[in-house]
């Protein structure tokens, strides 16, 4: 066999089979790298693409979470205020209540007082009329004295 015609022959196989690979075997292989590659870039963008949403959502929760936290504090404020209002209304009809009381009382004992005056004075109207009957020694009649009586008892 002769070297040159062994490696012609070679060299013409070598070149068929890279002419074969690059026809047939070659660009289903790029087409398949290319498809991954875009995959993935594609990936990677939405990766990027869900952690910007992901930042959004992050930013909208802390948002709604300080709009709570506000509402909630103006809800306490207000609890807070309207409980102080129920509270000094309480005081207020207490006060009132105390006032009425305190009047209805003192009528009360105004009351008491006159008709202890007036059970004082009769009863002086009686002791004054036995001592009248002693310092006398005779028998005054309150019935035909009444008019005068009376008039002693309202001066007393």
């Amino acid at each position: 066999m002769n070297i040159n015609a062994t490696l012609i022959g070679q060299a013409i196989s070598f070149t068929i089979f890279v002419w074969f690979c690059m026809k047939y075997v070659w660009p289903p292989l790029t087409a398949a790298m290319q498809e991954r590659q875009q995959q993935m870039s594609e990936g990677l963008q939405n990766a990027e693409k869900a952690q910007a949403e992901l930042d959004l959502a992050k930013a909208e929760v802390e948002n709604q979470l300080k709009e709570a936290k506000q509402q909630s504090a103006s809800l306490i404020d207000q609890a807070n205020k309207r409980g102080n209002q129920i509270v000094e209304e309480a005081k207020d009809i207490a006060i009132k209540e105390g006032e009425r009381l305190k009047q209805a009382a003192q009528a009360d004992i105004e009351q008491e007082v006159n008709s202890a005056k007036e059970a004082l004075r009769q009863q002086v109207a009686v002791l004054a009329i036995a001592g009248a009957e002693k310092i006398l020694a005779s028998s005054v009649d309150q019935n035909a004295h009444s008019e005068m009586l009376n008039n002693l008892a309202a001066e007393l």
